[in-house]
């Protein structure tokens, strides 16, 4: 079958990490050898390229089209003008896709179905384009596109209408299904198919050595996200005066950075804490195996891949109890779940997994349930079963 994956959420030569997770269940399903795809991912339009404006600036160095694992990938430029943008984001993103999608088809890639990711703005956007091109298309939700959109007013009506729409459904985890239920969507238009983690990526290293080499002694605590609000940091950097023989290491990049530097300084736990800035993910294996606990104290998450990727290097994990989380961290081998977000509640689990500390192969086993392949089948199986009610439709 031949996909048009569409999502804000992919990787390029300016952020190679943005919505990796996206690309990543892409490359799964096509290594599959029963779907190809073409992606067109939008891309913020910005006049100039100078560093003086920052993330802006790396918006306008996006190239126009590139090769990614040897998937074609467009990024159409849409318009998001401030303080508006969030209202009008579908319609532009749709403007801006459908004259890129209907040149592709041109040149004869007439695609079967639009696979879109992230429901506002991207599934509002995909259900337009589809009605236009008259094409399928399937929606998955993510995280913030169901935990935290409908609770604004326009979002919610648009992307309930876009569930209505679509011939498809799918979620990362249950509670993100139990949610679109309870917001309204008919539970048997919707599929859940949790992310999996790559298994030859994410694996056990020399762990002595790579603690030698990132010059760790103590019981280490790593976290991994970007540092906005929703993450958590602050609070796990709160939680270090009373974990006082222990160090932390933060990857990830973000607009906090200054702040949480800060706040180690005002807590007096700067000499214990470290900021890696963004790390690829080769370089994030090392430090998953080189830690001792991987912390993830969010607020929200649909799914977080992190948890699963330190697993998968043997490395339990401390995680808050939110959305799918307690569907990834459902085992002693996977880590302790904290009772709140709370800094007390985070050194409570802390100290919990030190006293009863998995095996580190045992985590990694637990880690090896979550292969993609169940997604993959479930993906193909869904795809499938829309085309073949699209071909009895025709006859």
């Amino acid at each position: 079958m031949q996909l048009l994956t569409f999502s804000t959420l992919f990787p390029n030569a300016q952020r190679p990490g943005h919505g990796i997770f996206v690309e990543t269940r892409l490359r799964h399903l096509l290594a599959s050898g029963q779907a190809i795809s073409r992606v067109v991912a939008p891309v913020p339009w910005f006049p100039a390229t100078h560093p003086v404006f920052g993330q802006y600036a790396s918006f306008a160095k996006v190239p126009e089209h590139e090769i990614r694992f040897d998937i074609q990938v467009d990024h159409p430029r849409y318009f998001l003008p401030p303080k508006v943008g969030m209202h009008i984001a579908p319609h532009m993103l749709a403007m801006a896709a459908r004259p890129c999608i209907g040149r592709m088809m041109d040149e004869g890639y007439d695609f079967d179905l639009i696979d879109a990711h992230y429901f506002y703005p991207d599934g509002v956007a995909a259900t337009k384009l589809g009605k236009y091109f008259n094409k399928p298309v399937v929606i998955t939700a993510r995280g913030s596109d169901i935990t935290l959109l409908p609770s604004y007013p326009r979002p919610r009506k648009l992307i309930l209408e876009a569930a209505a729409n679509a011939s498809g459904v799918i979620t990362v985890c249950n509670a993100l299904k139990d949610e679109l239920v309870r917001l309204g969507v008919n539970q048997d238009h919707i599929v859940s198919l949790r992310n999996g983690v790559d298994l030859q990526l994410f694996r056990p290293v020399d762990r002595e050595s790579a603690r030698k080499e990132l010059g760790l002694s103590t019981f280490t605590l790593l976290t991994v996200g970007h540092l906005v609000p929703v993450k958590g940091h602050e609070l796990i950097i709160r939680s270090l005066p009373l974990l006082p023989e222990m160090r932390l290491l933060i990857a990830g990049s973000g607009i906090l950075k200054q702040s949480l530097e800060n706040l180690a300084k005002e807590l007096r736990v700067s000499d214990r804490v470290n900021f890696l800035g963004a790390l690829r993910q080769d370089e994030l294996r090392t430090y998953y195996g080189a830690a001792d606990a991987m912390i993830l104290a969010s607020e929200r998450e649909g799914w977080a891949n992190v948890l699963l990727e330190s697993m998968a290097c043997g490395t339990p994990v401390v995680a808050s109890t939110v959305w799918g989380t307690p569907e990834v961290v459902a085992s002693p081998d996977a880590g302790v779940l904290m009772a709140e977000r709370t800094p007390a509640s985070l050194v409570q689990a802390v100290r919990h997994l030190q006293e009863h500390y998995p095996d580190r192969a045992a985590t990694r086993r637990y880690a090896e349930q979550f292969s993609w392949d169940a997604t993959t089948q479930g993906q193909l199986a869904l795809f499938e079963k829309i085309l073949n009610n699209k071909r009895q439709k025709r006859s």
